[in-house]
């Protein structure tokens, strides 16, 4: 019986250490809480078709406004407080003049073109 409990033992054992193993690449696999979504490189040429309507390299307001330092601002154009969010949200559903992107650009564009404009 010592055998076979011993056996038993091993193998539960065995199973444990499997799982934790496989829980631990898991968790070595998932992005940081800090990790940036998003390639501001990809997200300049994203620009391109913003820059019709908005500056990036200065203050000058064309159609939309200058987006020269926007994480820098404390609110955006419409009065709402600046975040990532609040920018996200502007993208995805426009408004003011501005057509909507959620349906023009896919979810990567829109986290590349939001790592650009951080860099602005």
């Amino acid at each position: 019986m010592n055998i076979v409990k011993s056996n038993g033992m091993k193998k539960n054992t065995l199973v444990t250490f499997g799982a934790a193993s496989l829980l631990m690449l898991g968790l070595v696999s998932l992005p940081s809480a800090g990790a940036q979504k998003g390639d501001a490189t990809k997200g300049k040429e994203v620009f391109e078709q913003c820059s019709v309507c908005h500056n990036a390299d200065s203050d000058e307001k064309k159609m939309g406004p200058a987006l020269k330092g926007l994480f820098k601002r404390e609110k955006l154009s419409n009065g709402k407080k600046l975040n990532e969010e609040s920018v996200r949200g502007l993208i995805n559903t426009g408004g003011n003049g501005m057509p909507a992107y959620e349906e023009l650009l896919s979810a990567e564009e829109r986290d590349n073109l939001l790592a650009y404009l951080k860099t602005l």
